[in-house]
Order: structure tokens, then sequence, then C-alpha cells
């Protein structure tokens, strides 16, 4: 294993190289980082909020009230699907998941039992119906979500909010953001180097739910609602002002789901608008629904606002539209900018939030800098008076170049290194002089025991290799175990230690023999410098 090859050589090289130009890409000019492969990282090193400083926010999806909102859709669902087949409705019972329908003649029974399957057969996932109809007595029907199907929203929630917010903050230029997921329900947002959570908190905290529905354009239909009397598949909204009240059906035509393009364009008179386009499903959807209603008026909601009621002309079949209303350039490019990163599934809420200073950041990344630096010469002055300036100077070399190694690899995945992420790497250079350890003590050994110099290298390096595996796999397995069931600063620092772990294994092993191989070949000792 001593015997110094090329390919070895060839490796510790290219990867002293890659490790340069990724740990530290400054060194290259812009246009010489340009020009690097596509998977390369353009950028250093990532820091963490610890270290940078910035902005934290605790967020809880509000599950209840999206469960609430699927139920209110599948009732109006229920209701225009048996008013056009014209069956009467003796009463509608909603209940947690969905809604008792009674039918009004029990002749009509078996009708309405066929068109509400069919209802629960339409747009289900991979054929699979996330609704499901019951039989009851007395000329009852129910028509509810399954199970699965009110068990799995909670979970899809959650993890469309997490896409949803890194889209928003990505697309508005902030870099660097950790989202991750807290418990069942609770997404923690750390961005570094944004000092003002506020600003943040406008970006991801609006739901951007865009609906289109029909206006109740019924004879006194506004005024009975303002005075109280609000028709069951109604409901009493708000326009942008705040003031204009708009009776709209509860029934949504199409959502903003369907969106697949929004863009800040021009009205008639020149003022700034949103153009928009739907998907196949959502051009067919609103096609059927202006066809049908051609000379009425229809609400543009967002987030429960009536931005824009215009009446509908003729049917738009291109799947495109758009949006008018009182927008300033910059409040359209707001608009357009959460419409593209997609509505969140279910509002947010702001359980804490908190402001991590640029002081702190600065403070501690000199404590870990102070940490690091002692840590480093407490290990190369053991290494230098234990195993002298040859042996010892081999050691620390392969310790440099792991450091250099493991963020090269941070920079390669765009981790984001923590103060316990500085831990770990502190603790990674013990882990990395520990394998050298074990070589050169069983190259002393073997040469007091007598065998020549070349012999009692090969094997240190032999003999204490199943030791070292042995050592770095319960280190790595327990640094997984952390990253797995760990959140927050325990995966940072689990994260520092994995790559560390690998890392070392090269480093510590394949640079000791490159070197100890040429040193051999060029000097040829006679005896083993540390088993004196």
């Amino acid at each position: 294993m001593i015997q110094l090859s090329r390919w070895k050589i060839v490796l510790v090289v290219l990867s002293l190289v890659f490790g340069l130009l990724l740990a530290f890409p400054n060194v290259l000019t812009p246009a010489q980082r340009e020009a690097l492969p596509g998977w390369l990282p353009k950028n250093g090193l990532n820091l963490g909020l610890d270290l940078q400083g910035g902005s934290y926010l605790l967020l809880e999806v509000d599950v209840p009230a999206m469960r609430a909102k699927r139920v209110t859709n599948l009732v109006e669902d229920v209701r225009v699907t048996l008013a056009e087949q014209k069956i009467p409705i003796g009463g509608l019972q909603r209940e947690s998941g969905g809604v008792v329908v009674t039918i009004g003649e029990g002749a009509q029974y078996d009708a309405a039992l066929t068109a509400l399957r069919t209802l629960a057969q339409t747009g289900a996932p991979q054929g699979q119906a996330d609704r499901v109809v019951t039989r009851l007595n007395d000329n009852r029907i129910r028509f509810a979500f399954t199970d699965a199907a009110l068990a799995s929203m909670g979970a899809t929630a959650v993890d469309q909010s997490i896409e949803v917010v890194r889209r928003r903050i990505d697309s508005s230029g902030t870099k660097e953001i950790s989202i991750t997921r807290q418990g069942a329900d609770r997404i923690v947002v750390q961005a570094p180097g944004e000092s003002d959570p506020a600003k943040l908190e406008a970006v991801i905290g609006q739901t951007a739910q865009l609906t289109f529905q029909m206006v109740d354009s019924s004879a006194n239909g506004l005024q009975d609602a303002l005075a109280g009397r609000v028709p069951p598949d109604a409901e009493l909204l708000v326009g942008e002002d705040g003031v204009t009240p708009y009776l709209v059906k509860k029934r949504v035509l199409v959502s903003g789901e369907n969106l697949t393009r929004a863009g800040v364009g021009s009205d008639q008179n020149g003022r700034p608008a949103i153009d928009f386009r739907f998907d196949g499903q959502g051009a067919r959807r609103f096609a059927e629904a202006t066809s049908q209603n051609i000379g009425k008026p229809f609400a543009i909601i967002l987030d429960g606002k009536v931005i824009s009621a215009p009446t509908i002309q003729v049917p738009i079949t291109s799947g495109s539209g758009q949006i008018t209303g009182n927008f300033s350039i910059e409040s359209a490019a707001t608009l357009v900018n959460l419409l593209n990163g997609g509505a969140l599934p279910a509002p947010l809420k702001v359980e804490e939030r908190r402001v991590v200073g640029a002081e702190l950041g600065a403070d501690a990344i000199k404590a870990g800098q102070i940490s690091t630096a002692v840590g480093f010469v407490i290990i190369v002055t053991f290494m230098f008076l234990s195993y002298g300036f040859l042996f010892g100077g081999i050691s620390v070399i392969g310790l440099v170049l792991n450091g250099i190694l493991i963020v090269a690899a941070m920079s390669l995945f765009q981790a984001t290194l923590t103060l316990p992420g500085i831990a770990g790497l502190i603790l990674t250079f013990a882990v990395a002089v520990d394998a050298n350890v074990l070589i050169y003590e069983r190259m002393r050994d073997e040469a007091r025991a007598g065998r020549s110099v070349i012999a009692s290298m090969d094997a240190g390096f032999n003999k204490a290799m199943g030791t070292i595996i042995d050592a770095n796999l319960t280190n790595l397995m327990a640094a997984l175990i952390m990253f797995a069931f760990g959140a927050g600063p325990v995966r940072g620092f689990a994260w520092t230690l994995t790559i560390g772990v690998i890392t070392s294994m090269f480093s510590s092993v394949m640079v000791a023999q490159v070197l100890l191989g040429y040193w051999l070949k060029v000097a040829k000792p006679k005896k083993l410098p540390i088993a004196e």
C-alpha cells in the first residue's frame, strides 16, 4: 500500500485543485467563474443565521381553515350538480368532512345518487376518488371526503407551503434561505442577511388565493344580503377599497391552482394590469363558465377581496385573460410574483419572529475563528511533538487538505455553515489525525519489532485500516442519525461531521501514502524516524 503510484498522485492533486476552486471561488475573476461548468457553484460558502445575522420566522399552517374551505366548495359542487340535473333538494346538512343532502322527491333519489357518484369520480387523482357517496335512510345521501383524503390534507398543505414559500423568496432575490418543517404543521424560515422580518413576512404571508366566482345578480339580492339575509349558496365580500360590497356565489369556477403564468401588462387605457394564462383544465372550465353566463358579471377574488368584477361579453376560450383594477406598477409586479410563486394551500400564522443582528453574527464568526485556530494549533503541536516534523508535517498537510475539502463539499452542495457546524469542523480535525495516529503507532510497533522500514510502513497502513474504517463508520452512523432525527443546529453539526468523516478518510490515508511513498523513494532511509 505504501508504493508510490501515479493514479494516487493525480487523485491528490485533482482533489486539491478542485477543492481550492470550490472552497475559494473568489480567487477567480467573474468571467472565469461564469466559464466554469454548470454543476460547479459560482458562490462561496453560505453562512448561517447565527453567523451572518438575519431573520427567523416560525409559521403555522392553518390546516383546519383549508379543510373548511375544501368542504365549502364540496357543498357548492353538490348544490350546483343537483340543480343542473333538476333534482329538488330538501335540505343540506354540513359535516366536518362533507355534507348530507336530503332529496326532495323520493322518485329522484336514484338519479341523485348517480349524479353524485359521477361527481365523485370527476377529477379523481390517478383514477382513485378522494370523495365517497354513501346511501342513508330517509332519502338522504352523504357526500364527503374519504378518511385518507382528509388525513393527507395536512401533510400535503405543509409540503406545498414549503415549496411556495421557497419560490417566493427565491424570486424576490433573497439568498441562502433555510426552510424546514417542524412538527406536524409548522415551518421554520431562516433568511440570513434579511434584517427586516416584517418584509419577509409580507412576501410569504399573503395567501395569494385567486378564485373566479360568479356574482349573484338576482334582483334585490345584494340589498337582502346587506340586510342580513345572505342566500345559502352565496357570500358577501368587499372590494379592494374595503367598502364596496359584492354578493358572489360560493362555488369556485376556476382557481389560481390552474394558472401557468402571470405577467404585468396594460389595459386599454394604458394602466397597469395583470395578464394570465390557464392550464388545459383551467382553460376548459373557464370556457364553459363564460359560455354559460354571457351578460352576467363574475368576480375575480384575491384572498377574500374582489379586485375586479367584469361582465362576460363573449365566451373566453383561449385560456388567457387580463385582470384590471387600481394597480400601480409596483403592486402589479408584487401580485405577479405571488401568483407565479403559487397560492398557499392554507393561511400561515406567524407564531414567532426574531432578528439576529449582524453584530451577534460577527461575534460568532470571531469566536468560531478563534476556537478553530486554537484547536488546529493544539493538534499541530501534538503531531510535531509526537512524530517529528516529517511524519507530523505530513499529517498537518493532510489536515489542511481535509479542511479545504470540507469547505469545498459544503460549497458544492450549497450547504450552510452554522456555529454548530464549526464545532463539527473542529471535531473532524481531531478525527482526521486520529487515523494518522493509528497508522503511525502501528508503524512504530512494527519497526521496534525489528521489521524493515518499508515492511513497517506497509504494515502500518494495512493493519490500521480496519480500525480506521470501524471508527469512522461509527462516527458516520451517529452523524446520520443526528441528521435524520435532529433539526436546526443539530443537523448543521451532523452535516459538517458527515462530510468531515468522508473527507478525512481520503486526506489522512491517501495523502500520507503519497507523501511517505515519495519520501521513501527519494531518501531510502535505513530506519524509521518515529521508531526512536
